[in-house]
């Protein structure tokens, strides 16, 4: 009848929790003894409920009584079968109080909830940094193992993440298909890279978040931060092979050893649209083109 009237008679005298039976009242109580009276007689574990224990023996014997009626799929626990329903029904029963997102899963609620409080409960044990997802805690730990899982069918080249946005598996391969996803909303450029397009997309902004120390010039790359730092300082990390002449910048259309290595390659990748002649240096083609169209050299 109690569990009609509500009635609850058996309290916890350890966190006053209210019972209506007292055999669930017993049971409440190993959560705070600790008591596991029910052992695996397979492997020895033990569970503070018959029913776990129950449960737990389907992992030995691959009983799986529960199944879904669309697909027919089974599960040996109840509550793996409740969700698994929910990928045919699209029934999303846990919202979040603070933006009202929904989800299917608990677990992703409790996820999602750190988005809110920047609660980053995994941490990396060689240099602390904290991570709000273990699966990211697990792809930082390759960087100090130097663990590269993934590798490329095509190139055979290795990586540590599967589907990072800039560093990943996935993104190297589209140097393979050619795909650019990412779309510039403003002039419909595309994109191989998510972090080029929010790059570019300060070609439209003006955007220049990086900036110098000395004189507070600003650039819109981080790699234009550092070229021009090396204007100051004077130094010259990259050496070509051929005749070990120094340069500061790796790729710079018109200074950089790339655009060097042409002298030694006999690469001329600019051709003039009019009359096809090419160059090795786009600065160089640009000039050659006023003799096409009358325009002067800006003194």
């Amino acid at each position: 009848m109690r569990t009609h009237t509500g009635e609850k008679p058996y309290m916890c005298e350890k966190c006053s929790r209210q019972f209506s039976q007292l055999g669930n009242l017993k049971t409440h109580m190993r959560t705070h003894t600790g008591e596991k009276p029910y052992r695996c007689e397979d492997c020895s574990k033990q569970f503070s409920e018959i029913g776990h224990l129950k449960t737990h023996m389907r992992t030995h014997t691959g009983e799986k009584p529960y199944r879904c009626e669309e697909c027919s799929r089974q599960f040996s626990i109840l509550s793996n079968l409740e969700k698994h329903v929910r990928t045919h029904t699209g029934e999303k029963p846990y919202s979040c109080g603070e933006c009202s997102k929904q989800f299917s899963q608990l677990g992703n609620l409790k996820t999602h909830m750190r988005t809110h409080t920047d609660e980053k409960p995994y941490r990396c044990e060689e240099c602390s940094k904290q991570f709000s997802l273990f699966q990211h805690l697990k792809r930082h730990r390759w960087t100090h193992t130097g663990e590269k899982p993934y590798r490329c069918e095509e190139c055979s080249k290795p990586f540590s993440e599967l589907g990072a946005l800039n560093c990943g598996l996935k993104t190297h391969m589209r140097t393979h298909t050619g795909e650019k996803p990412y779309m510039c909303e403003k002039c419909s450029r595309q994109f191989s890279q998510l972090g080029n397009l929010k790059t570019h997309m300060r070609t439209h902004t003006g955007e220049k978040p990086y900036r110098c120390e000395d004189c507070s010039k600003q650039f819109s790359e981080i790699g234009h931060l550092k070229t021009y730092m090396r204007t100051k300082t004077g130094e010259k990390p990259y050496r070509c092979e051929e005749c070990s002449k120094p340069f500061s910048e790796l790729g710079a259309l018109n200074c950089g050893l790339k655009t060097h290595m042409r002298t030694h390659t006999g690469e001329k990748p600019y051709k003039c649209e009019e009359c096809s002649r090419q160059f090795c240096e786009l600065s160089n083609m640009k000039r050659h083109m006023r003799t096409h169209t009358g325009e002067k050299s800006k003194v």
